[in-house]
């Protein structure tokens, strides 16, 4: 060192160094862990320094250095912190054969791995219990993509076991979505009984028509009938047969010769007639249960409604996704301005209001799942208005502003889609009419630009 300051002149150090100014720059290596990297990954492949030998499960021995695996599994860890192991050249990692262990002990010397679908299986539950959370991630992520109807019943299945909750909750929405394809597959008929109620009993299965669900429950049961009979009467809890056609229920369920057995089964039919009774009558009196609640992933439809300024009627037409088809409805009459459109329940649409005289005060209806479609009249509002706003609160219909003959409101009504009822309630601070209608948070919001 002092070779090395006598090298300069004491003139040159006073030009090149002012010891009153304090200036200083960090200089970093970006490649300098790398290079580290890659030279302790060679010296572990040539066994030089090597400090800990790790027996795999097959009996393969596998050199390594006790501070690389401290700096990367929190497993090692306290192995070698707070275990006799600490003490010993060598150690058995119990249920990982020498292959996977190899993978593993790469990627912590070089921070790199491959998957395949060769090695997937034990790979995923080595890094769980050697706590490596980057490879497990990176399992779940490959799982994911490799997703598809004939394996991911599967996959749930082995994330499940393996605590994997990312990968479940993904291979469950796969398979909610693609159910229909699903239940075509290998897997679905290899379920136990428990597995194929938690499958159905979810409300977002993506099964338009309620038939196909008690398909798949006859199809599971009737592959291996002797054993799985008896399952029957608790798979039958989650079908939710009142939802099913009633021409269906007559010429499919009730023929079913392994429902006629039971006095449960007809039980069951029994609900699901009235149901349809019930529908005939009343909609808003049914009995909410499990069985009649409609599965939220299932009917869903793109609607248009179409006005004709010479008939001044207002077609329905709907798209209906499950079976690539258009659906017509009977038009309402004399509607040749806009009016207001809301669902309830994501079943009934209703039509509040209009321009044309006559209809400017009118609420109708119309349910979505009923087989003949068709707009029923509900009781007049208490206010003539047209060009207003509504929104739905707890399967409350609330109407707004407008206007009529005498100019903008600032009124508001409610109407009680079980009672039938409407009834007027506080005013707004300002006349509004052509306004848009928000609900948050159980909080009406009355919008627009322009005061009338």
């Amino acid at each position: 060192m002092n070779a090395l300051q006598n090298s300069t002149s004491n003139t040159d150090q006073n030009q090149i160094l002012k010891p009153d100014i304090n200036e200083s720059e960090c200089f970093k290596n970006c490649n300098h862990p790398i290079s580290m990297l890659e030279d302790l990954q060679l010296l572990r492949k040539n066994e030089v320094l090597c400090d800990i030998k790790l027996k795999a499960d097959d009996g393969t021995v596998l050199y390594a250095h006790k501070v690389v695996l401290v700096s990367a599994s929190p497993y090692f860890r306290a192995m070698f912190t707070c275990f006799s192991e600490s003490n010993k050249d060598v150690v058995n990692i119990k249920h990982l054969d020498s292959t996977v262990l190899l993978l593993l002990l790469d990627f912590i010397y070089t921070g790199e791995i491959t998957i395949s679908s060769k090695y997937i299986k034990v790979l995923l539950p080595a890094s769980n219990f050697l706590q490596l959370e980057f490879v497990r991630d990176a399992c779940v992520k490959f799982l994911q993509k490799q997703l598809n109807p004939s394996n991911c019943l599967g996959i749930r299945a082995f994330a499940d076991l393996h605590n994997c909750m990312e990968l479940v909750s993904s291979s469950k929405a796969y398979t909610n979505q693609q159910f229909l394809k699903v239940i075509k597959g290998d897997e679905f008929l290899s379920l136990t009984s428990d597995e194929l109620i938690h499958l159905i009993s979810s409300d977002d299965i993506n099964a338009a028509y309620e038939e196909r669900v008690f398909e798949c429950v006859m199809k599971w049961v009737k592959h291996e009938l002797s054993s799985r009979y008896d399952s029957l009467p608790r798979l039958m809890e989650h079908v939710r047969l009142p939802l099913v056609s009633l021409d269906y229920i007559l010429k499919e369920v009730v023929e079913e010769p392994l429902l006629k057995k039971s006095p449960k089964f007809k039980d069951y039919i029994k609900e699901a007639l009235n149901f349809h009774k019930l529908k005939t009558q009343q909609v808003f009196i049914i009995p909410q249960t499990i069985r009649t609640t409609p599965r939220l992933s299932g009917y869903k439809v793109i609607l248009m409604l179409s006005l004709c300024n010479k008939t001044l009627m207002c077609d329905t037409n709907w798209y209906d996704p499950a079976t690539k088809s258009w659906k017509f409805s009977i038009g309402m009459d004399e509607c040749i301005r806009p009016i207001g459109l809301v669902t309830v329940t994501n079943q009934f649409l209703f039509s509040v209001g209009g321009f044309y005289t006559p209809n400017s005060q009118t609420l109708e209806m119309l349910d979505l799942f009923s087989y003949s479609p068709c707009w029923t009249p509900m009781p007049d509002m208490l206010v003539i208005r047209f060009n207003l706003g509504v929104g739905v609160l707890n399967n409350c219909i609330y109407v707004v502003g407008g206007s009529n003959k005498k100019g903008s409101l600032n009124s508001a009504e409610v109407f009680d889609i079980y009672t039938k009822e409407w009834r007027m309630i506080s005013k707004m601070s300002t006349k509004r009419s052509t306004l848009s209608v928000g609900v948050l948070d159980n909080l009406i919001y009355a919008v627009n630009k322009y005061f009338y």
